[in-house]
């Protein structure tokens, strides 16, 4: 990767780690804090809703707002409101109002990541976004861990400090975004594949991402109620969430790899039964701290890696004009999951007791499992077309970004040796969401050397009229 391109992510890279920290830690904060307070499993499952609700909604609507004000201001809009909700959530315990509080930022939070991930986007072309999605990858997940970490240090210093932290890092984020040159990458509205559209293209794939976004969810809004639960201190709980996340980081890519070289849908089918035998685990073996850190870390590769995975099956078979809109529609669905996941698991916690997690666990993993032997069964999967790239759902932007030059080229031979003129009609070409300034447009030139002095400066006083 070139110096120029990375200077160019720097800055987005750098405010997704600031703010990654302190949201990295927030759920599970807020979960423990209602279970402190006496609130139900149901209570707990559906404020930890909101904030999945949030999210659907942004990725939803909030590219139509960069639109109209431009990346840098919607970037310091979104994480003041960010800073501005959890202050809030510091100053007054309300279940009712947190629920209000979570959906504003939920939808905050992924306006922030569709700035950053449209400006990745537009920082190289195709050939460099395996990188560039890499050192997000790398930025995201090292955040959260991080974040984990900081519960119980933050938890030491008082009852609000930790609001305050989240509020500060999510205040501090916006300097890296504020001093990069006033540029805007274009973007368009999104418009994903329709839910049926996609279970016509790829069944297999709209159920991993659902199943991915329910199992997710749980993790980050219900496991930390279980821990608790169980005994363990705020900062023993922040330990364990953060080998979670590891977990995820460090597992994620070689069972990826593994799906390249092996049918795809059979990696999902194993991928399920792993997750149902580590909540077997989970039930009955005896937990002191090593096993439960041991089956935490497995649990975390196995969860985090169904979405990607789903991901590249469906990719497999897609026409190369349609890769964009349906990862967009699977995102989608994937937020769908996250949101119905809390209400959904947080009354078997409880019926069943706190190990009613690891039973709705072990329930979908075996769910999981028989639905994807029975695809495999009716239409097995195709030839993998491109090498496996991690990957984390976020926003409309984050799905293009995950679209390279290889997958593309992967679906345009797959193309010639099926006909998919009836998966996703009337898609002949992929239509990038974002892309440089057109030819014709006057604007900044960030690295070229060889630019007149006073060129730069008028693009440079003309970008800032049109701020």
């Amino acid at each position: 990767m070139s110096r120029q391109l990375l200077i160019m992510a720097l800055a987005p890279l750098l405010g997704l780690f600031i703010l990654g920290i302190g949201n990295g830690f927030l759920a599970t904060l807020i979960t423990l804090r209602l279970d402190a307070a006496g609130e139900s499993p149901v209570v707990i499952g559906w404020v930890s809703s909101a904030y999945f609700i949030g999210l659907a909604l942004g990725a939803m609507f909030n590219d139509r707002l960069l639109l109209r004000i431009g990346h840098i201001r919607a970037y310091g809009s979104f994480a003041s409101l960010v800073a501005v909700t959890v202050l809030l959530q510091g100053l007054f315990f309300e279940p009712w109002a947190w629920f209000v509080l979570r959906l504003i930022g939920g939808w905050a939070t992924v306006g922030v990541y569709l700035v950053i991930e449209s400006w990745l986007l537009t920082a190289g072309d195709q050939k460099v976004r395996g990188r560039l999605l890499a050192l997000y990858m790398i930025s995201l997940y090292a955040a959260g861990a991080i974040g984990q970490l900081l519960l119980g240090v933050t938890d030491a210093m008082g009852v609000t400090a930790p609001f305050m932290v989240i509020g500060l890092l999510a205040s501090l984020s916006v300097l890296p975004m504020a001093m990069i040159p006033r540029f805007s990458p274009l973007i368009e509205h999104a418009e994903p594949l329709s839910p049926m559209r996609l279970i016509t293209l790829t069944p297999t794939g709209v159920m991993g991402s659902f199943g991915s976004g329910l199992a997710v969810a749980a993790v980050y809004s219900l496991l930390p109620l279980y821990l608790q639960r169980v005994g363990l201190t705020v900062s023993q709980i922040g330990q364990m969430m953060a080998v979670v996340v590891l977990g995820a980081m460090l597992l994620q890519y070689p069972i990826g790899r593994w799906s390249d070289r092996h049918d795809r849908q059979l990696v999902l089918i194993l991928i399920g039964a792993f997750c149902t035998l580590i909540s077997a685990g989970m039930l009955w073996l005896p937990l002191n701290p090593w096993v439960l850190a041991g089956l935490l870390f497995l649990l975390g590769g196995g969860v985090f890696a169904l979405y990607p995975v789903s991901v590249s099956h469906a990719a497999d078979r897609a026409p190369a004009g349609a890769l964009v809109r349906m990862s967009q529609g699977l995102l989608l669905i994937n937020a769908i999951g996250s949101t119905v996941s809390p209400p959904m698991i947080s009354p078997v916690m409880a019926t069943l007791g706190d190990a009613g997690l690891f039973w709705a666990f072990g329930a979908l993993g075996l769910f999981l499992v028989g639905f994807f032997a029975w695809r495999r069964r009716v239409r097995p999967a195709p030839v993998p077309v491109a090498p496996f790239a991690p990957s984390t759902p976020m926003s409309s932007v984050g799905a293009e970004l995950a679209v390279t030059e290889e997958l593309v080229q992967g679906a345009i031979e797959h193309e010639h040796m099926e006909d998919l003129s009836d998966a996703v009609p009337e898609v002949e070409v992929a239509e990038p969401l974002v892309g440089p300034p057109p030819a014709d447009e006057t604007h900044v030139v960030y690295y070229d050397d060889d630019e007149p002095e006073e060129e730069a400066s008028s693009n440079a006083e003309l970008q800032e009229s049109r701020g």
